[in-house]
């Protein structure tokens, strides 16, 4: 799937995974979050619909989808990438 223009991307992945590939140099032209799924599920993310459509994006895609879950519960338009960033990899141009 590729990744929808004007999407904010939240990266729920820890802090080493996100140094060793950050999502910035590969979808630069996105906005890009960085959260935990703590903040989220005890809605301390700080989003607001004013944020745009979400894409979260995780490992693997389970983390972000129960993200996903919390956000729209929250009243936002959120989506979970797929396949994680695994996928999302695949997708992009090399």
């Amino acid at each position: 799937m590729p990744v929808p223009a004007g999407v904010t991307l939240l990266d729920l992945r820890p802090e080493p995974l996100r140094a060793a590939q950050p999502l910035g140099a590969l979808l630069p032209h996105h906005r890009l979050v960085t959260l935990s799924l703590d903040e989220i599920e005890d809605a301390r993310h700080g989003l607001t619909p004013a944020d745009g459509p979400l894409l979260v994006l995780c490992e693997r895609g389970v983390r972000s989808q129960l993200a996903a879950r919390f956000l729209r519960a929250d009243g936002l338009n959120a989506e979970s990438y797929p396949g994680g960033l695994p996928a999302l990899l695949r997708e992009l141009p090399r």
